[in-house]
């Protein structure tokens, strides 16, 4: 008789919350039960002793430090890792003191969420999951890379949640591209998807264009409009470049997310908007955060699960395919790059990302005039990184002395990752982001218990 999988106890009070880490765990295969405050999940602890506890710190009522305390009278060995927002690590220390087996910090990285899952079920043993498969990708999005792959896999897990999304990453790696996976994989693709720069609005329009005006709100407004909130009913808006935004409308933006409501501009009463928000920048809103140029409690709402668009540098399988089918997309018709060409364009750093790289082989199919792109038909900064030599691009690797650093201290921890980045110094999410670099490039790498995590 098989085993039944271990049951993993989700407790917080956001409803989307809850079934977005239920939704990602049943696909690894174990089961979930849900509790949306710390009485109900005592109760459900009492009734049926689950093999590890999901417990956030911030609950209605009783809080989950307190219901820590309270479990551990009459559960004293059950594995319960605390999920507590970034700014709030002196109370994770304090909850490893009162009993907490580890802790997470919001965002969470869902590869770091299964790694400690599977570090702190009892007999470390995950289990038996179906091959995870993504949901189909608009034509013509290329995806060949473990780290493009982990990003899909993470987007898979959040889209069919109503949570907020913030999406951050370098100018021109795709960013809209994966809000718009996100829209395609929600229970809203039925709906329309709407985007806004809003880096390219004026401060004195933006307000407007957000949340609409009715007529005769200010001078110039001759009509009623209803502003993008409310076109996108049912559907996504996507808030580009969200760190441009003016601290006043962040307040409103804000205000939507926790009311679900909005002003028109020169309106009385607010209006009810049904719409998914998914946010992106590529400036350091945690920076931002701390020198008062982003509200905290904004940026806290909005990201929930980390979803980070790697650069085109660490995504290298995926230069020529993408060179390819914009070469297809441009021409209608089959065009080939020269080896020399395709050397450059694997050397060139492309700063500019996905974005440069298109514009790149755009000119080259204008100065080719047939089927075949040459190096001198690609702009200068992009040839004149032509090597000489060994030209495997160094950019994103770790040197051979830290990987066998980190394969000795993996080994020595007998594959737990959490002693494993306590040994090497480091936190845990940066060795998980060291062993993904790792994995990329095909090593195989000892798991909980000392066995393969390949």
């Amino acid at each position: 008789m098989s085993r039944l999988p271990p049951t993993i106890l989700i407790v917080d009070d956001d409803p989307a919350q809850r079934q977005l880490l239920s939704d990602f765990l049943g696909r690894r295969g174990f089961l979930t039960q849900q509790a949306a405050s710390a009485e109900e999940a005592l109760n459900s602890i009492r009734e049926s002793l689950p093999a590890l506890v999901l417990l956030d710190v911030r609950l209605p009522g009783q809080s989950g430090l307190e219901m820590l305390t309270e479990a551990r009278k009459f559960a004293p060995n059950l594995p319960i890792v605390l999920i507590t927002a970034y700014g709030e690590l002196r109370q994770a220390v304090v909850a490893m003191k009162a009993g907490a087996t580890d802790y997470l910090t919001k965002p969470l990285d869902l590869d770091e969420l299964l790694a400690v899952v599977s570090e702190s079920v009892p007999g470390g043993a995950l289990p038996e999951a179906h091959k995870f498969s993504l949901p189909p990708l608009p034509e013509g999005f290329v995806c060949q890379s473990l780290a493009l792959r982990r990003v899909l896999e993470t987007a898979a897990a959040v889209a069919p949640a109503e949570v907020p999304v913030l999406i951050t990453g370098e100018s021109g790696s795709g960013k809209e591209w994966l809000a718009r996976i996100i829209h395609l994989w929600s229970r809203r693709s039925g709906g329309p998807f709407l985007a806004i720069s809003c880096a390219a609005v004026p401060e004195t329009l933006l307000e407007s264009e957000l949340f609409g005006h009715i007529k005769g709100a200010f001078t110039g407004a001759v009509q009623t409009r209803p502003g993008l909130f409310r076109s996108a009913a049912g559907g996504t808006l996507l808030l580009d470049e969200i760190g441009e935004m003016p601290l006043h409308l962040q307040a409103k933006i804000l205000r939507v997310i926790e009311t679900g409501e909005i002003l028109p501009v020169g309106a009385d009463k607010p209006e009810r908007v049904n719409v998914r928000l998914v946010a992106a920048t590529n400036r350091n809103l945690e920076e931002m955060v701390t020198t008062g140029k982003f509200r905290a409690d904004l940026f806290y709402r909005l990201n929930v699960i980390e979803l980070r668009v790697p650069p085109l540098r660490e995504r290298m399988e995926e230069i020529l395919p993408l060179a390819r089918h914009f070469a297809t997309q441009l021409t209608h018709h089959p065009v080939r790059f020269s080896p020399e060409a395709e050397e450059c364009l694997l050397t060139y750093s492309w700063p500019g990302n996905v974005r440069e790289l298109r514009n790149a082989v755009h000119r080259g199919c204008l100065l080719s005039r047939g089927n075949v792109i040459l190096p001198e038909h690609l702009p200068p900064a992009v040839t004149r990184t032509l090597p000489t030599g060994d030209h495997t691009p160094a950019t994103g690797r770790l040197s051979q002395l830290e990987q066998a650093a980190i394969l000795a201290a993996l080994n020595e921890c007998g594959g737990n990752r959490t002693r494993a980045a306590q040994k090497l110094g480091i936190s845990r999410r940066a060795l998980i982001y060291k062993l993904r670099a790792m994995e990329a490039e095909g090593m195989t790498l000892p798991g909980p218990g000392g066995r393969s995590a390949g």
